[in-house]
């Protein structure tokens, strides 16, 4: 890629497992990126350099002497373009160190984050920056250090901006293509109900495909997206179908007995062994995890429309004792915990 065909340099603020991937295919393409993140992160990638793989079998390698590593967003950053790939409860924090940093007023920021709120929250901390929302519909995991793998498949999205326009190319060009919408929030909102499996595969300590593949934790999941969509319904709030399957038929069929589901599902099924969700990527971690933006919003939706949520608000209990009382839950356990 060559320099005239950039718009500029792109900084990743927060370089965990999704700011790694996208910032390292970035990167891979010729890209400047900077990225900001924690010291075991980055402590990593200084050794062992910047991995990105994916289902299909790319691998894509750039060294530690190529990469552009910081704990914090470094004086003079005048980026064209920032990834706001923080988890969701770290938000503000990152959003104010950008607006401190000094970055030019109206700089893009694409909120690149799990949960609906994120990017409201960031122009709240940083009023002259240009905060848009945007949705990663991928699972990527962190398989070794410095290694970041993409074990499903789909393409990014963002709200629609005249400052986005020139990146949709970079982006394709980098094997992570955007789309640009003129409305995010049924994006976002169907890419949360696809997330309510994060807790369930947490919880399971299985990867995705294999939790998957037991019908019990299915049903766990059906569960959830099921309360949501009637949640959803109650606020007036139509989500956007981000699977082949409109919604009612995707519970239906994670409800199916195992034979029949993976008869049916085989599309859903294209996940590598390899994929799993970041929230047990947290778990393993001890650090707190983001139910708060995923069954927490769905909570609050209802408690915001005179209703309740009662499963999900179960699993937001669960995933916040974990780091104290740590227990992986079985299926049946699971089960009888959502009163199913």
């Amino acid at each position: 890629m060559t320099g005239a065909s950039l718009p500029g340099e792109v900084l990743v603020m927060g370089a965990g497992t999704i700011g790694c991937y996208l910032g390292g295919c970035l990167a891979a393409a010729g890209v400047p990126v900077t990225m900001i993140g924690r010291p075991r992160v980055l402590d990593a990638l200084a050794g062992a350099g910047l991995t990105v793989t994916d289902l299909d079998g790319l691998r894509r390698h750039i060294p530690a002497g190529q990469l552009r590593l910081a704990t914090e967003v470094p004086a003079g950053a005048r980026p064209a373009l920032v990834l706001l790939c923080v988890k969701s409860g770290g938000t503000g924090t990152a959003a104010a160190q950008l607006a401190a940093a000094g970055l030019p007023p109206g700089t893009p920021v694409v909120s690149m984050q799990n949960g609906i709120g994120n990017a409201q929250v960031a122009a709240q901390a940083a009023p002259g920056l240009v905060v848009l929302p945007g949705m990663v519909p991928y699972n990527v995991a962190e398989l070794a250090p410095g290694v970041y793998h993409r074990g499903t498949a789909g393409r990014l999205a963002a709200r629609q901006h005249e400052s986005l326009a020139a990146w949709t190319a970079v982006f394709a060009q980098a094997g992570i293509s955007l789309d640009l919408v003129a409305d995010l929030l049924p994006i976002q909102w169907g890419k949360l109900l696809l997330n309510l499996n994060n807790p369930v595969n947490a919880l399971s300590g299985l990867p995705l495909r294999a939790e998957l593949m037991d019908r019990g934790y299915r049903r766990c999941f059906a569960a959830l997206m099921e309360e949501a969509l009637q949640v959803l319904a109650r606020a007036g709030i139509t989500p956007a179908q981000v699977t082949p399957l409109p919604w009612r038929r995707l519970i239906a069929i994670l409800r199916l007995p195992t034979p029949l589901f993976r008869l049916v599902a085989a599309r859903m099924l294209r996940i590598d062994a390899k994929a799993r969700s970041s929230m047990a990527d947290d778990l393993a971690l001890g650090r707190r995890t983001e139910i708060d933006a995923l069954s927490g919003e769905v909570v609050r939706l209802a408690q915001a429309h005179g209703t309740g949520a009662p499963r999900n608000a179960k699993m937001v209990e669960l995933l916040d004792v974990w780091p104290d009382k740590p227990q992986a839950l079985a299926p049946a356990s699971m089960l009888r915990v959502l009163g199913l």
